[in-house]
């Protein structure tokens, strides 16, 4: 593996394993609110504008690489379907229709965009196997 596939791994990597932390904090927060009540401030409080700053780069470079590899256009598309779901739920969805169609938009964006991830890691490391060496 040259070094740029192994970039492209991490980054992919990097990328599920965010889109796996917005999933958790989705899931995980409701429950650790109900069993600590003196957080319960904590229902309110809106970590997903924090997190696109780490998600967008990271998905953005990752899919680049990984579509240059291995030609796929719909790593790309469903990565931007991914992503828009994400924003949209933060930006818009949290504001206008509250926590839980926010979490509704961040679970199913992080399940499209780490499914993403995965499969262009998966075809780039494909692609890489069939070149001869």
């Amino acid at each position: 593996m040259d070094d740029s596939s192994r970039r492209r791994a991490l980054l992919d990597k990097i990328a599920v394993g965010l889109s796996g932390l917005c999933l958790l904090h989705c899931l995980l927060l409701p429950f650790v609110v109900a069993l600590l009540p003196f957080l319960g401030q904590l229902e309110n409080d809106h970590m997903h504008k924090e997190l696109l700053v780490f998600v967008i780069p990271v998905s953005v470079i990752a899919l680049t690489v990984g579509f240059r590899r291995h030609g796929q256009a719909s790593v790309i598309y469903w990565g931007a379907a991914g992503l828009i779901i994400l924003i949209i739920g933060a930006l818009v969805v949290h504001d206008l229709y509250g926590l839980f169609a926010d979490r509704a938009m961040t679970i199913t964006g992080s399940f499209v965009l780490a499914f993403t991830h995965f499969r262009n890691f998966r075809l780039a490391k494909k692609d890489l196997q069939s070149i001869p060496q």
